[in-house]
């Protein structure tokens, strides 16, 4: 496993898997800014990496994550600006990142760590896990995009619930609404996300890359533009050798073997 940055968040590879963690395992990998830098440099080097076709993302420890660490929300409190806006702009690169991200959500992802998986492709949680957007019985809202993306992901009428309750979700309603797509004992989350992943790594990573791309502006583009986006992105694979190679397996019965090209 290898540091990234300030040393708070690391990149373990294995073949076209990539693994990030959220590396202070002593405060309950709880965020500060040069975490949230430090992540935001694993992602721009994974995202450039042609040979990483799924990525993890993974608490050090028996914790995902506590939130933001408590000097933020103070800052926060006083209206102090935190380095330009460096969370939101983290969340925003997970979901542009062209790989499928998996998060592995172990013990706790309360408040801002939950909002950090909501920008993952998939969440795999724990059956113990504490999961949910806290903030109001704290006297504040969720701020890093847990009002959008949620009921993008649950619909409008379950996210005002979590939302305004404050109360944690349970694991098996969480699968039941979609908001996660697989519960996992405790212990077994991160090798369960790593499955995941490993799995996505068998598929074409050049189909997946643009069925991301699809799938990311479904809800942003009315029906007809999306077709039209939808179909675009098809025809660039048209000439791949990927593309070939997948309709040859199926011919030959045989599982194919993707290059990425």
């Amino acid at each position: 496993m290898r540091t990234v940055g300030s040393g708070l968040a690391a990149i373990n590879r294995s073949g076209h898997r990539a693994d990030v963690y959220l590396s202070r395992p002593g405060k309950r990998n709880a965020m500060t800014i040069d975490l949230v830098k430090d992540l935001t440099e694993a992602f721009r080097r994974l995202d450039a990496d042609d040979d990483i076709r799924a990525i993890t993302l993974l608490g050090e420890g028996p914790v995902f994550s506590a939130g933001m660490d408590r000097e933020l929300v103070e800052r926060q409190a006083e209206s102090t600006p935190i380095s330009d806006d460096a969370f939101p702009q983290l969340l925003a690169l997970i979901e542009e990142v062209r790989q499928p991200v998996v998060a592995g959500i172990e013990g706790a992802a309360p408040a801002a760590a939950f909002e950090l998986t909501l920008s993952c492709d998939f969440r795999v949680l724990g059956r113990d896990a504490s999961y949910g957007l806290v903030e109001t019985k704290f006297g504040a809202f969720p701020q890093g995009g847990g009002t959008q993306r949620l009921p993008r992901l649950i619909g409008l009428s379950k996210a005002t619930e979590l939302v305004m309750t404050g109360e944690y979700v349970e694991p098996d309603e969480a699968r039941t609404i979609g908001l996660v797509h697989e519960v996992c004992d405790p212990g077994d989350v991160d090798d369960c996300a790593k499955a995941l992943a490993d799995d996505l790594c068998e598929k074409g990573p050049l189909a997946l890359q643009n069925a991301k791309k699809a799938l990311n502006a479904a809800l942003e583009m009315p029906l007809d533009r999306g077709l039209a986006y939808e179909r675009s992105l098809g025809s660039t694979l048209v000439d791949t050798d990927d593309f070939r190679e997948g309709f040859e397996a199926q011919l030959e019965d045989r599982e194919p073997k993707f290059t990425g090209e």
